[in-house]
């Protein structure tokens, strides 16, 4: 009988560690509000598997740099201390030249051709071009095309010319300015507003909603809308980490993710369209449309960049990217 007791209380203890295995943890740091497309993106992600992978999987979601900043996530990642971020594709320069396609100048017309080209072979291919370093991107999430403002107003590419542009660290949003006869400064994000508003910078480049959200436009009195660039983002894991899930639960987060994705580009597709009439509204900035003929100038100008970092790109996908555009 003893025996019998004994052999009992094994079965319930084993039965009862099973039933309390711990929960398989994600932390998705990234550095924006809960309120932008990506903070709206990253609390989806968790609500899906919240509802889907009850007690098998725990999503933490950090925004607002509250973990990390774009500049330490990836190291961290390395490290075990996050599993999923969301950093702009520009933060991958040191990690694989293949992403730099998407800092190229008029390379994309509009949003439906990058969309196109991300999800067509050359784009999912490049997902996993970091392979090797131990990262794995997941998805691609939109910000928006980029426009350009500035202290003066800016038709031509001679209006550019000698004016101080702040750029994410990129070596071909460098080479975009100085094709213009401007000149580029690596400046972190957190510091734009003061620079325009102390005239430290005459411009910088970027989407509707962050001229929007981090009311560029209250210190700017021009922006030409130029929609020469692509600000996106890569969703990225560690491959350690990503491909030693549990080929069942690595289905259902990457379905889930998806999902979360395609919500958060639908948010940031409505948002751009919103924020630049806000700007418009506000009265504060003029937007500059600019004509066929001085957009032209522009691509002539900015053009030769392709074939500067053509090598290190590749040849094949700058011509994928341009046949996304028809």
């Amino acid at each position: 009988m003893l025996l019998v007791g004994l052999v009992v209380a094994a079965a319930l203890v084993a039965t009862a560690s099973v039933s309390m295995a711990e929960p398989i943890m994600i932390k998705f740091s990234h550095v924006v509000a809960e309120n932008t497309p990506k903070g709206q993106m990253a609390n989806k992600f968790k609500q899906l598997v919240d509802e889907r992978l009850a007690g098998k999987v725990v999503v933490e979601v950090f925004p607002n740099s509250q973990l990390f900043g774009d500049n330490k996530v990836l190291e961290a990642m390395a490290l075990g201390d996050v599993q999923l971020a969301a950093p702009s594709l520009s933060k991958f320069e040191k990690y694989t030249p293949e992403l730099q396609i998407f800092d190229l100048p008029f390379l994309f017309n509009n949003m439906a051709a990058v969309e196109k080209f991300q999800q067509g072979p050359v784009g999912q291919e490049m997902l996993t071009s970091m392979k090797s370093k131990g990262y794995i991107g997941l998805g691609y999430l939109h910000n928006g095309m980029k426009e350009i403002s500035a202290n003066s107003p800016l038709r031509v590419p001679a209006d550019a010319a000698g004016k101080k542009f702040r750029i994410m660290t990129s070596d071909v949003l460098a080479a975009q300015y100085e094709a213009v006869g401007a000149m580029p400064l690596k400046k972190p994000f957190s510091e734009v507003f003061t620079l325009l508003q102390t005239k430290a910078i005459d411009g910088q480049e970027n989407t509707w909603s962050n001229i929007y959200s981090k009311k560029f436009y209250e210190v700017q009195p021009y922006i030409t809308e130029t929609d020469h660039g692509v600000l996106d983002y890569l969703v990225v894991t560690s491959a350690d980490f990503w491909l030693g899930l549990p080929a069942d639960i690595r289905t259902e987060l990457k379905k889930a993710l998806d999902e979360a994705i395609a919500f958060g580009n639908d948010v940031s597709a409505k948002k751009a369209i919103s924020d630049r009439q806000a700007i418009i509204d506000s009265k504060r900035s003029e937007v500059i449309t600019l004509t066929p003929a001085e957009r032209k100038l522009w691509v002539e100008a900015m053009k030769p960049v392709w074939k500067q970092f053509e090598n290190k790109i590749g040849k094949e996908r700058i011509a994928a990217a341009v046949a996304s555009n028809n």
